[in-house]
């Protein structure tokens, strides 16, 4: 074998195996691509299941108030012109108040909490929504839960700015 034959026998090597990255590569964003689109069209699905799980914790609790209705994430996220929380937002059962679903890590856990949301955009109550959250709750430094309380406000807040109202009219 001469020199030749062995530098082109490295170059078809060294393309056969970027070849093999390139396929792999494509095949990881190809699923991320798939799982992001997936995400995008169950969000109502999910909204539904959240609810009636929020309202069976809520039952278990003896707390008389209940979810509603899931409201247009698409439409408080338009309106509300920043950057969300991850949550879903919810009327509440024969009220005028809404509740913010939305989770927060503690020690490497997500704890699901609510946050009770009084018309004029003011947080006035936040809930723990699972046994471990109600015995964690307690623990959580103060400082986290006023900054997750903030921005509940302010994205309601800049909502409320820009709408009439959160069931559709605008101003």
């Amino acid at each position: 074998m001469n020199k030749d034959d062995i530098t082109l026998n490295n170059a078809v090597t060294g393309i056969s195996k970027l070849k093999d990255k390139a396929i792999l590569l494509g095949w990881i964003f190809g699923l991320l691509i798939l799982i992001s689109f997936i995400w995008i069209i169950t969000q109502s699905v999910q909204s539904y299941y959240l609810l009636r799980t929020v309202n069976n914790v809520l039952i278990s609790n003896n707390d008389s108030r209940r979810l509603s209705a899931s409201l247009n994430q698409d439409l408080i996220e338009k309106r509300s012109g920043n950057a969300n929380l991850l949550g879903y937002w919810y009327t509440m059962h024969n009220s005028s108040d809404y509740m913010f679903v939305f989770t927060v890590f503690q020690d490497g856990i997500m704890l699901p909490l609510g946050a009770i949301v009084a018309p004029n955009g003011k947080v006035s109550e936040i809930l723990p929504l699972s046994a471990h959250a109600s015995y964690v709750f307690d623990t959580l430094p103060k400082s986290i839960l006023q900054i997750y309380i903030n921005r509940i406000e302010s994205m309601m807040h800049t909502f409320l700015t820009n709408s009439v109202s959160i069931e559709g009219s605008t101003k």
